[in-house]
């Protein structure tokens, strides 16, 4: 008997206690979502795929993420525990395609709830193209100069050359790959330095570390001046000799670091001479030539000594 007045009474004006209930849930979930917190940040957009095509038109590299849930729960949550990618695996051939980005949960945010994810934008337009590899030589970018009164002979990279991955319709215009700029500035020696290797174009993806090794090689410059016919004069021997023959003309060759020294030096009396001072016997000697010059240049002669044949005055 009780039951019956229990259900009768819960029956009486029931339509007005469904609603009561409905909006009593209602206000519950509305409560719940405007006490949920927001956050906002970038990830990278990422491409999965086993076919062999890649882009081949730009497209944006960051797409923007919008957390809703939990504050103390959506601020534990680290930028790569969301990965925004396009499955290339639905697309079979080369082509232009209207794509959409996908959103996955890893890490601490794969259990997370209430989470709420939204992306923007939802989906980009992509071109599509058979990805091929090809191999390309590197340029030296150099700039600067080395050192006054020093020059740059050679120089190596190692590598010489590089892989590169990217789509047929571009990487078929690249010929050649430059380095970081190189300054020579104020070096006056040797130098080996590591420098990144340019990527101008983000559709294409370098094998490597993406780095070369420079090696310069840096010389003094040497200033040449040869000078010909010049006499080489007979000095220190005895008077009871005479020597044969008594003059003699050499080719002298200078070499110095100022081009302008050189030019103006000019060849003194008596320049060239050849020292008969230790001679006591009639015979043929060969002597070495010798000449005065300035600190800062050096010389030889060609030849660079004298065949000299010494006989007593009294038999000439």
């Amino acid at each position: 008997m009780n039951i019956r007045k229990l259900l009768a009474k819960a029956a009486e004006n029931w339509p007005a206690k469904v609603l009561s209930i409905a909006l009593a849930m209602m206000l519950f979930i509305f409560h719940r979502m405007s006490s949920l917190s927001e956050r906002y940040f970038t990830v990278p957009l990422v491409f999965e795929s086993q076919t062999n095509l890649v882009p081949s038109s730009s497209y944006p590299r960051l797409i923007s993420v919008t957390l809703r849930g939990e504050a103390n729960s959506i601020f534990s949550i680290q930028e790569d525990d969301i990965v925004a990618y396009i499955d290339l695996s639905r697309y079979s051939t080369a082509g232009s395609y209207q794509a959409a980005i996908q959103v996955r949960k890893e890490g601490i945010a794969s259990d997370m709830t209430p989470l709420e994810i939204g992306i923007d934008p939802g989906e980009i337009s992509l071109s599509l193209d058979h990805k091929i590899s090809k191999l390309v030589p590197l340029k030296a970018n150099i700039t600067g100069q080395v050192d006054q009164g020093y020059i740059l002979n050679s120089y190596s990279l190692n590598p010489t050359q590089v892989i590169i991955d990217g789509p047929s319709s571009l990487i078929g215009f690249v010929s050649e790959l430059n380095t970081d700029i190189i300054d020579l500035s104020g070096r006056a020696s040797d130098f080996n330095v590591s420098v990144n290797i340019l990527n101008q174009d983000p559709l294409l993806v370098l094998r490597g570390s993406g780095v070369t090794e420079f090696q310069g090689f840096i010389s003094r410059i040497i200033t040449v001046r040869n000078i010909q016919f010049v006499p080489v004069a007979i000095n220190g021997l005895n008077e009871k000799f005479i020597a044969d023959p008594d003059s003699v003309y050499v080719a002298v060759h200078l070499e110095g670091r100022d081009q302008e020294e050189l030019d103006s030096f000019e060849i003194p009396p008596d320049f060239l001479h050849v020292d008969c001072s230790a001679i006591t016997e009639p015979g043929t000697y060969m002597l070495r030539i010798e000449g005065a010059v300035p600190p800062a240049i050096t010389m030889t002669t060609d030849p660079g000594e004298l065949q000299v044949s010494i006989i007593n005055a009294e038999e000439q």
